[in-house]
């Protein structure tokens, strides 16, 4: 499990390093009233997943898919608020919520730039993604042992979803089609 929360780490250091590329004249990340734990809390109904705070939905695919919500807030202000995992495979999805100071498309290719100067990953150019108008994504290798994917969207209210998908290599087709269906379950939702 260390390769996967050492991915977690350094898409939150990409993105924060995103965050201070704003540009000439650009200041660095500002948390927003979005970024902050969130007061109420977040409703579990069933295979879905719902934080009117911070915006959005995600669904569960299935029972073997464990759903935690941390309300974890990194010291650059991204919140990660979610984060599923397969007991079986080991897979894993994280949700982050960061403040949209850059579109989805840019915001990859400056975590598609970051991820490629770690020892040991190696990440694919961005691309459009079907999840919905705007969305960008890339896949990534970390060694031999680990595949991932990264998917930039558009949540409302001046932030982006950005979510982390890991996996063993010798994971199923069936692990990384649920993982497509998390990433097409995750929409912004208006927040409270």
């Amino acid at each position: 499990m260390g390769m996967w929360r050492g991915a977690v780490v350094v898409l939150a250091v990409a993105a924060a390093g995103c965050a201070s590329q704003r540009g000439t004249g650009g200041s660095g990340l500002t948390v927003q009233p979005a970024m902050a734990v969130a007061a109420k809390p977040a409703v579990k109904s069933g295979a879905l997943y719902l934080d009117s705070d911070l915006g959005f939905e995600i669904g569960r695919p299935s029972e073997s898919w464990q759903l935690d919500a941390t309300g974890e807030l990194t010291p650059e202000g991204l919140s990660i608020p979610v984060v599923l995992r397969h007991r079986d495979s080991g897979a894993q999805v994280v949700l982050q919520v960061a403040p949209a100071i850059a579109s989805p498309t840019e915001m990859a290719e400056r975590l598609t730039a970051g991820l490629r100067t770690q020892p040991g990953f190696t990440a694919g150019d961005p691309e459009p993604l079907a999840l919905r108008e705007g969305a960008v994504g890339f896949a990534f290798q970390m060694g031999e042992a680990v595949s991932g994917r990264v998917a930039v969207l558009e949540g409302g209210n001046g932030q982006i979803f950005v979510m982390l998908a890991t996996w063993p290599r010798a994971a199923g087709v069936g692990v990384v089609a649920a993982v497509d269906q998390i990433f097409h379950s995750v929409k912004p939702i208006p927040r409270t």
